[in-house]
């Protein structure tokens, strides 16, 4: 009798643990809004900011920022939006910046010849500049550029 109420126990709780996952992935909302990884979706239109607006570092290895939203722009596993405009020669034909050499390596340093697998996600670490107010109270200041 207790290997059976054991069972039922077990069976029940197993039932409900597809109804957290969905629960749960109802909950989350990525970057990209409600669209799946895989779904396509249209870019932004893209406005070029002057040199002088632009946000400055405020540490030597902080990713540059992007002075425009990229909210609707394609990232998924078969398509990158960002590369467009910044993988060679897309980037001298509109005048943007290249993505670092770095972004052409793999873990183990090896050159190739497109952006790695490893860097494909750009929105994971560079964000849009928005001019607001801290989120929380903080006290961080910029590093000092050495004179």
């Amino acid at each position: 009798m207790k290997r059976q109420n054991t069972l039922l126990l077990v069976a029940g709780l197993s039932a409900m643990i597809p109804l957290a996952a969905v629960i749960a992935q109802e909950s989350v909302m990525g970057l990209r809004g409600d669209a799946a990884l895989d779904a396509q979706s249209l870019p932004a239109a893209v406005y070029k900011q002057l040199q002088v607006q632009r946000f400055k570092r405020a540490f030597r290895q902080q990713p540059p920022l992007v002075p425009y939203e990229v909210d609707s722009f394609q990232i998924d596993l078969k398509a990158n939006a960002c590369l467009s405009c910044h993988d060679w020669p897309g980037n001298v034909e509109v005048d943007a910046p290249k993505a670092s050499e770095t972004h052409y390596m793999n873990r183990d340093s090896v050159a190739l010849d497109q952006v790695s697998r490893e860097r494909w996600f750009c929105t994971q670490c560079h964000v849009p500049q928005k001019d607001t107010d801290a989120l929380v109270q903080n006290t961080f200041q910029p590093a000092k550029l050495n004179p």
